[in-house]
């Protein structure tokens, strides 16, 4: 009978020798505004919780404190879900490049930016390349108030991409054919579909990830290849004069989009860490999430459950399996 108990009494020290790694496992996830953040946080959160099995908080933050908290090693903040570089580049240099505190995810998603309209407009007028926007049929086919000019939402107010397409639109040509307006998202979006069911000619501001690509049959237009010569922007916050001192005449550089986490979170839970390293989403997985919260209303925590059942080859290809 001793004999049976020993083997028992070893193995319950086990559980208890290994109870405190276990709770080790968790993770405090940064959480920025824009939906695209918010739907990669959660499907973080829920692979550490559902798959590791650690704990996650969830921290709302803007990209300086979420960087600062990581920098510090503390685990008030332990990962940013969404760092777009060359935007947030300042970020990444001091803390990566320079501390050293922070690693930055080898497996970015590309963000894309441009100008869409639909495919059937695209097809009807034959449009392919910004430049089209400035025939006068196109810009016929998009004037929705009777002024002459085709109307092109730039951007929401006190976006600073609205400032550079506002530019944009004046250095490809096209001010004597199209209209830049700015107006909340809400008012693109409803305007698509209002054009679409009314066959009429509308442009826009895209870019990718979006939810935008799972609302709509949009394509995006080409512009003149990336060239840093042709993009020189100065924003209002820098100088009054930005508008006369910029000249934008070529497509935004493609963004790298990716992760980046606390080094200290290697030593405090390195089952998760090595999650972060293998992790890797593409532009049509975040705009899949983005539409299911924005456009279809749902909680980002379902969206990310949902998404993670539909792609387990996926997940377990990140957990090593």
């Amino acid at each position: 009978m001793m004999m049976k108990l020993k083997p028992m009494g070893f193995a319950a020290a086990l559980c208890v020798l290994a109870a405190p790694a276990f709770a080790a496992e968790e993770v405090k996830i940064g959480v920025p505004s824009w939906t695209g953040a918010q739907a990669i946080a959660h499907v973080l959160g829920e692979v550490v919780t559902s798959r590791i099995g650690g704990s996650v908080e969830y921290v709302p933050g803007n990209n300086a404190t979420i960087f600062q908290a990581m920098d510090q090693g503390k685990g008030d903040i332990d990962v940013h879900p969404d760092v777009w570089l060359p935007n947030q580049q300042s970020f990444t240099q001091k803390y990566v490049d320079e501390a050293g505190t922070v690693t930055l995810s080898s497996n970015p998603y590309e963000g894309n930016q441009g100008f869409c309209v639909s495919k059937d407009f695209a097809a009807k007028m034959n449009i392919t390349d910004i430049a089209d926007l400035g025939r006068p049929d196109v810009a016929a086919a998009m004037d929705s108030d009777g002024n002459g000019k085709g109307e092109m939402w730039i951007g929401a107010p006190g976006w600073a991409s609205a400032n550079v397409n506002e530019v944009k639109t004046r250095d490809y040509g096209l001010l004597d054919f199209v209209e830049p307006v700015r107006a909340e998202e809400s008012v693109k979006t409803a305007r698509i579909k209002d054009s679409i069911a009314k066959g009429e000619g509308y442009a826009f501001y895209c870019y990718k990830p979006h939810a935008v690509w799972f609302m709509f049959d949009v394509e995006m237009l080409s512009e003149p290849t990336f060239d840093p010569a042709k993009y020189v922007m100065v924003q209002p916050s820098d100088d009054a004069d930005w508008y006369e001192k910029s000249s934008v005449a070529t497509k935004d550089a493609l963004k790298e989009v990716q992760i980046a986490w606390s080094n200290s979170l290697v030593d405090r839970s390195p089952a998760i860490a090595e999650f972060f390293q293998n992790f890797a989403l593409s532009a049509d997985d975040v705009s899949g999430l983005a539409y299911e919260i924005s456009a279809n209303g749902k909680d980002p925590s379902d969206a990310a459950k949902e998404w993670i059942a539909a792609n387990s080859d996926k997940v377990d290809g990140w957990l090593g399996l």
